[in-house]
């Protein structure tokens, strides 16, 4: 006869490694987090089955939504290396709400992922502060979320993240590419470093340089290495929306994994070309290149390069498009030219400048 009495006594889900208790504790901490993002269309209170927003209190009358969603990658692996979790939330809302302003979206809500083996308050709620800030920055209300505690698919401390946005433009008013026009130039808005892109091959070179992510860094001395690779993702929507409203940027490219070579094409109708001539490397790129002995034409289609977003202008207005962006704290400078041809983007280093002895192309066609 079969003994079916259970082999140990009542089993609950905490035997199993998840904490309900702790799960509450980090939504009831991050609450004030989430009402600090409220804006017109959405109370930003967390704690419903979803999240509403209502896209007529925010002031559109006609509008298409548009949606994203991205995550940091291994970026995180740094984060949690270095125990810094302040700011990889920025990364993350920042991948996806700077994909919905090159379609001329003004990001409205956003949702996040949260996942990891064992539930630590402290981590998750940096990690969410990182959030409401990178959300405050974009204009975005964060509306809601899901936080996993999953033991077994995790190593201890691990966690991943992952994002939602979602953003509004009135139709007839989206950025498509198709105002795009030989002629027209291309502005390149600075980036804060590595973005959130890359980070496979900077682990890399860290690893086989020895790297020492706590010491100063070796093209800044003012901070950490670890300071600088983690320095968050710059957010594009506030410096960008009202030029795109006033009809000044014929398209926006948001220079990702690919760098110019793969992103700018993406935005170019047929016919169009893009012409780059690639800024010199900031320091950390420098870097990266000579430990690394990273190729040019890599580093052009691997890392931003010092650039996270492009525009298109009409050449006579080039000049007000970069004052305008400086008197809202961004750099711009003219980085290339559309030309009639066959879809895609040529990228040319004059001699020296990215540390080959010679000038260098590289081209990708769409």
């Amino acid at each position: 006869m079969t003994d079916k009495r259970p082999l140990t006594p009542s089993l609950t889900y905490a035997d199993a490694g998840v904490s309900i208790a702790a799960g509450n504790a980090l939504v009831k901490a991050i609450a004030p987090l989430a009402r600090a993002t409220a804006r017109p269309g959405a109370d930003a209170e967390l704690g419903g089955f979803g999240g509403f927003f209502d896209p007529r209190a925010a002031g559109y009358r006609d509008p298409l939504l548009v949606a994203a969603n991205d995550g940091v990658g291994t970026k995180l692996k740094l984060a949690i290396d270095t125990g810094q979790h302040d700011t990889v939330g920025i990364d993350l809302v920042a991948m996806c709400v700077n994909d919905l302003i090159v379609q001329g979206a003004e990001p409205l809500f956003f949702l996040d992922y949260f996942a990891t083996g064992k539930l630590e308050n402290g981590v998750a709620a940096r990690v969410v502060a990182g959030i409401a800030e990178g959300c405050k920055q974009a204009g975005a209300a964060l509306i809601g979320g899901e936080t996993a505690e999953m033991p077994g698919m995790y190593a201890a401390g691990d966690y991943d993240l992952a994002g939602f946005a979602v953003g509004a433009v009135e139709r007839g008013e989206q950025l498509t590419g198709d105002g795009v026009a030989p002629g027209q130039l291309l502005i390149g808005v600075a980036s804060s470093g590595a973005h959130s892109n890359g980070y496979s091959l900077i682990r890399r070179i860290l690893a086989e340089a020895g790297a020492d992510l706590v010491a100063p860094a070796p093209f800044d001395a003012g901070r950490s290495l670890a300071d600088a690779l983690l320095a968050p993702t710059r957010i594009y929507v506030k410096p960008l929306l009202p030029l795109i409203r006033a009809g000044h940027i014929k398209a926006l490219a948001h220079i990702t994994g690919g760098g110019f070579l793969e992103n700018i094409p993406r935005v170019l109708p047929e016919g169009a070309r893009a012409l780059v001539a690639a800024p010199t490397l900031p320091p950390l790129f420098d870097w990266l290149r000579g430990t690394g002995g990273v190729a040019a034409a890599e580093m052009a289609r691997t890392f931003n390069c010092g650039t996270g977003m492009v525009l298109a202008v009409e050449r006579a207005e080039a000049d007000a498009v970069i004052k305008a962006l400086a008197e809202a704290g961004e750099r711009g400078e003219v980085v290339g030219e559309i030309i009639a041809g066959t879809r895609g983007c040529d990228v040319h280093g004059a001699p020296g400048q990215w540390g080959e002895a010679a000038a260098w192309t590289a081209s990708h066609d769409a």
